[in-house]
């Protein structure tokens, strides 16, 4: 037995009972196949007098006793089930309560910071349970670091004449990154970096690093867009070689490029897109056939004829999977080039397209459908507000086209929400933003038909193109595919939402078919419209419900009520669509199934991105809320409890959705208990309750723009 380690521990003072307590714990922990008396117990730690002796073999005794240990003869122990491995996920919180989640589903375990081995928080690990104390909660300790799963943070440089540190904005890295002088790369005091970790030795307090990027000064508007981006791991510019290669696409559509191609040039064709959109991926067609028959065409950027697989441009697109949107700015996933110029669909430019064709009825039934590449023209450009116009009034440009579409609309939607879809129409916070980038007002920005007049001929496209490929005649294999899939919601969250709207009068149907229970929230959902309550009941309502996911392996969309449902209409903006545009061209050319495994290790990047670019984007408008409101310091506002935990509530605002803390110390008119069950502070004393949903009237009394955080206290 390798008993240095130990003997340099030895004290040069008196040991307290519960340091005696904890070297003994780690003694069997560091050694669980190892039988010992309190004699060679006592020499490990370092106890050398006979009191110290004493207590050692009590202490040994009580540990029996909790079951830490097994006495193997007599007065000799060893830890109680020998310490089994695991694999899984390190989650780091800056307060010390670092935890293992293990691959295989089982619970969280308790990992302390000496056993940590310097694991960074979402790292691959293996660890080995240590033996469980009676009384006392599991612990793991981490043995070895399998995967890395971050090793750059963003924060501010501190650098002074010796020595220089990144201060850390994160919440999962408690030490500030020491930076060797050598290693700054031309940052300066109070500049905001993109840092990376090159080592943490066993013994240092803090993790030793090198600066990336500077990003420039910190409060500056595009220093702290690009600090979000980089704290995501998200990139926040394009490299120029990816850039050069969009530049060397060919622009010109061949003679071969048309003939290929069904021509709609000649066809009724136009976009509708929000007004500050540059990237339009889709338009659409409509054409009469014959009396209650018309032609449409839902027609989208055909993105793979310019970018071909496993090209540069297409690695860089794959890895980012996504565009980004934040307040101020789009991140694009593909080279403006494309995205802006050569793929969007502008009015007056002959455009290559992988289209829908529906032959419809005025029922909205579809008779026919085709899926074909194209060519179109489009004949105008239209914003959603300028649809809406013409549908609220009757007239303008195309007008009968517009009002029989947004009619054909009206009834795919209804028939959608009849089979069990749910209407989730979210009220969005938009910033009207001045040239510096600052937020000067606030609004809230609603779907309006033009709006979801273009979300149902999507919708509509999106399905049939899952379905030509996913429905398979009976003892056929289904074709290796990407699918959108919305599982069922999560029968507890949705026993616990019924519960939290019961206080607010509401009652929802969480038992029975799935039909039913899509049929109660939608009612439920209408009845909030326009009640204050309306914003937090929606959340809650979206959070009970399972997150939308890529996968080959196809269960259905709850949420949309589809059997089958894939995205094809977004390519410039969203890599599986370009897959599906791929496999789509592949099958429908008679070619043999893909290898399953390379398409779902795609999907579940491009989930895994999509998840990031979604909590980016939040980073982004936490921002500028707390950006917004820098200047109403000491004004009072009415809002609605949103959040409650054990150290503070969470308020949202009314009048324009920022949300803001009243941290627990501030409620010092009672000692305040979180109350888990109910998700409620309780005072000790008074009983006062606070209540996720309850109306309060606060007084803005912090702004700080460097931890996107608003302090509130109790007006």
């Amino acid at each position: 037995m390798a008993k240095k380690k130990f003997k340099e521990m030895k004290p040069k003072k008196r040991l307290k009972k519960r340091e005696i307590i904890q070297r003994i714990i780690n003694l069997f922990n560091t050694y669980p196949k190892e039988a010992m008396n309190y004699k060679q117990v006592s020499a490990e730690i370092g106890v050398t007098t006979q009191a110290g002796k004493m207590m050692v073999l009590e202490i040994l005794d009580t540990l029996f006793l909790e079951d830490f240990l097994v006495e193997v003869s007599r007065g000799k122990y060893l830890l109680n089930g020998l310490g089994s491995m695991a694999e899984g996920k390190f989650e780091r919180r800056s307060n010390g309560k670092n935890s293992f989640i293990p691959d295989d589903g089982g619970p969280a375990l308790f990992v302390a910071e000496r056993n940590s081995m310097h694991a960074m928080n979402g790292d691959k690990v293996k660890v080995q349970i240590l033996a469980k104390r009676k009384g006392r909660e599991t612990e793991a300790e981490v043995i070895e670091i399998l995967e890395r799963a971050q090793n750059t943070f963003v924060g501010v440089l501190e650098v002074t004449k010796n020595y220089a540190y990144l201060i850390v904005d994160s919440k999962i890295l408690s030490n500030d990154i020491f930076i060797p002088k050598n290693k700054l790369k031309g940052g300066l005091n109070g500049q905001k970096a993109l840092v990376k970790i090159v080592e943490w030795p066993e013994r240092a307090k803090n993790p030793v690093g090198m600066v990336i990027d500077v990003l420039g000064d910190a409060g500056n508007q595009h220093t702290e867009m690009h600090a979000i981006l980089a704290e995501f791991g998200l990139p926040y510019k394009y490299p120029e070689t990816v850039e050069a290669a969009a530049h060397k696409i060919p622009k010109e559509i061949t003679a071969e490029d048309i003939q290929a191609r069904e021509d709609f040039r000649n066809t009724t064709t136009f976009t509708i897109d929000p007004k500050d959109a540059k990237d339009f991926d889709d338009a659409l067609s409509i054409k009469k056939l014959k009396d209650d028959l018309w032609e449409v065409g839902v027609h989208i950027a055909d993105v793979t004829h310019y970018v071909k697989q496993k090209d540069i441009i297409d690695k860089e697109a794959s890895k980012r999977a996504t565009s980004v949107y934040l307040v101020d700015r789009t991140i694009p996933m593909l080279p403006e080039i494309l995205s802006n110029n050569l793929c969007s669909l502008r009015p007056n430019e002959d455009k290559l397209c992988f289209s829908v064709v529906f032959e419809i009825n005025s029922e909205a039934e579809i008779k026919n459908y085709r899926i074909r590449r194209t060519i179109i023209n489009s004949d105008r450009r239209f914003t959603y507000e300028e649809a809406q116009e013409i549908i609220e009034s009757g007239e303008g440009e195309f007008k009968e086209e517009i009002l029989t579409l947004d009619k054909l609309a009206k009834i795919l939607r209804e028939k959608r929400f009849a089979n069990g879809a749910i209407n989730f129409d979210r009220r969005e916070v938009k910033f009207e933003i001045d040239k510096d980038g600052k937020p000067v007002t606030v609004h809230f920005k609603e779907a309006k038909d033009s709006n979801k007049l273009i979300e149902e001929f999507m919708l509509l496209a999106n399905r049939t193109v899952a379905e030509a490929i996913g429905k398979t005649p009976k003892g056929k294999k289904p074709k290796t595919f990407v699918y959108r899939v919305h599982d069922l919601p999560n029968p507890e969250k949705m026993e616990n939402f019924s519960e939290f709207i019961r206080r607010f009068g509401y009652k929802l149907k969480d038992k029975g078919s799935s039909t039913e229970i899509s049929k109660s929230i939608n009612s439920l959902l209408d009845s909030v419209q326009g009640k204050k309550e309306q914003n937090l009941i929606e959340t809650i309502a979206i959070r009970a419900m399972a997150k939308a996911v890529y996968t080959t392996f196809n269960i259905g969309h709850y949420g949309l009520a589809f059997k089958y449902y894939t995205h094809f209409t977004s390519p410039i903006r969203r890599y599986p669509d370009m897959m599906v545009h791929r496999l789509l061209d592949r099958y429908l050319s008679g070619g043999r199934s893909v290898p399953e495994k390379n398409v779902e290790d795609e999907c579940k990047h491009s989930s895994d991105m999509e998840n990031l670019a979604a909590l980016a984007e939040r980073a982004s408008i936490k921002y500028k809320q707390v950006e917004f409101m820098a200047d109403k310091i000491g004004m009072v506002f009415d809002g609605v409890i949103s959040g409650v935990t054990e150290w503070g509530l969470y308020v949202e605002l009314n009048d324009n959705m920022c949300e803001g803390m009243i941290p627990m110390r501030d409620l010092d008119n009672d000692f305040y208990e979180f109350d888990e069950k109910t998700y409620s502070l309780v005072g000790r004393r008074n009983k006062q309750r606070y209540r996720l949903g309850d109306p309060l009237k606060i007084k803005v009394v912090r702004a700080n723009l460097e931890k996107k955080q608003l302090d509130f206290v109790l007006a």
